[in-house]
């Protein structure tokens, strides 16, 4: 099997946006005169922020949206930045304008009604250097503000203040996200597990499902990675419970490590066999010695996001044996960003086809992510992978979308049909 990089630079490819960013000038509807400005700034605050109007061009499948901050004498410049709705190379593009004789700030972007992300604002109130600084966006960015028109939060990553989202008319609903009342709730506790590949003891949460599990001889497994944001954070053991109760997946048992920091994480989940090693060698025999699991790689998924789908894809590919299904959403698989780039893909290109079923997908506006992605797709089609999934939604590299995504993803590994495929093509 061949031997991931090492050393690689912690950085992704400094690709230009390929696209113009779809600014409008001019919002979807006709800002106010000095004297309507308490009327209008009345009427955002019933409507919540951002504003959505009518396409410009006229088409029924997009909206003009547009982003407001209320500004005051202090106030020099507001910035926008949608997850991904944006151009490195022009940061004035997402400079909001100021309607003439108001403290009406706005900006507006032309999306399709299926768009959902995040989104910061950062506002300059002349305390600091100005725009011919050439620090002067990086210092912008210590800048941050919520959207108070906005009630609409995720935690952020890492921590730190929650982040404002919006989502258009026809995006994803995420209500299985929500504790529903009647729903039988599994238990989540949290461990320490000990870890001589790892080098130190490893923080863990375990997703015990309702009852737990004894109606089930052997309980599939979830791993997911970034464990302590999409449960202390995020609560997924909600999401867990809803699929479980309704049907949409059986119960199942899931673990969820901590990736530790920033640091830690780039040299754990970048194709490191040590981090596959801690997975199948000490997690999930402890996981075994605690709940009725399955051995079963095929009712088995790891899953992760941006490195973690990476290693998610990583670990199926090295470990087939233990993890016979990588959920990976907006995976790194430009990694290493060096003369090795795209490392899994050509891995998995010159090897055999492997027992593994891969469901991925990705957002349409993460623009150094998906060439590679498209790639790797393209790869597993050729090496035989028949029953992988491979998505696009229309989004950034966002937990906003990654949590819908995953419930997808889950439903599709797992449910009875999904099994029973991936089964009936392994026995095959």
């Amino acid at each position: 099997m061949p031997v991931p990089p090492q050393d690689a630079p912690n950085r992704p490819p400094r690709l230009a946006r390929p696209e113009a960013l779809p600014w409008l000038p001019e919002p979807g509807f006709a800002l106010p005169s000095p004297d309507g400005v308490e009327d209008f700034w009345a009427d955002v605050r019933r409507r919540g922020t951002p504003l959505v109007a009518p396409d410009p061009a006229g088409h029924a499948d997009h909206a003009a949206v547009t982003f407001l901050w209320r500004g005051d004498a202090r106030t020099r410049a507001v910035q926008v930045l949608p997850n991904k709705l944006a151009d490195p190379r022009n940061p004035q593009g997402n400079l909001m304008a100021r309607a003439p004789g108001t403290d009406i700030w706005h900006w507006t972007v032309r999306l399709r009604h299926d768009w959902r992300g995040t989104y910061d604002l950062f506002v300059d109130e002349g305390d600091g250097p100005g725009p011919d600084s050439p620090d002067y966006w990086r210092l912008l960015r210590n800048q941050g503000r919520a959207d108070p028109y906005n009630a609409r939060r995720l935690p952020r990553r890492w921590g730190g203040a929650p982040v404002s989202y919006a989502e258009l008319p026809g995006a994803p609903d995420a209500v299985d996200w929500a504790p529903r009342p009647g729903v039988p709730r599994g238990t989540v506790s949290e461990h320490q597990v000990p870890s001589g590949h790892l080098g130190s003891d490893r923080r863990v949460w375990l997703y015990q499902p309702a009852g737990g599990g004894r109606e089930t001889a052997e309980l599939p497994v979830l791993v997911l990675l970034d464990g302590e944001h999409w449960q202390p954070r995020l609560g997924v053991a909600h999401l867990l419970d809803n699929l479980i109760a309704d049907g949409r997946i059986p119960p199942l048992a899931a673990v969820l490590p901590d990736s530790v920091d920033a640091g830690t994480r780039w040299a754990e989940l970048s194709c490191r066999p040590e981090f596959v090693a801690f997975l199948t060698d000490e997690l999930l025999p402890w996981v075994a010695g605690r709940l009725p699991v399955t051995d079963d790689p095929a009712r088995t998924v790891i899953a992760g996001q941006s490195l973690g789908g990476l290693t998610a894809a990583y670990a199926a590919y090295s470990a087939p044996h233990r993890f016979g299904n990588a959920l990976a959403q907006s995976g790194s698989f430009w990694w290493p960003d060096a003369p090795e780039a795209e490392w899994l893909t050509g891995a998995l290109a010159a090897g055999p086809r492997l027992p593994v079923r891969f469901w991925l997908s990705f957002g349409e506006q993460e623009w150094v992510a998906l060439p590679a992605a498209r790639r790797l797709r393209e790869t597993l089609t050729a090496a035989g992978y028949d029953d992988a999934v491979y998505r696009e939604f229309n989004g950034g590299h966002d937990y906003l979308c990654w949590r819908t995504e995953l419930a997808d993803g889950l439903m599709g590994l797992l449910s009875p049909g999904g099994t029973a495929s991936r089964t009936a093509q392994a026995a095959a």
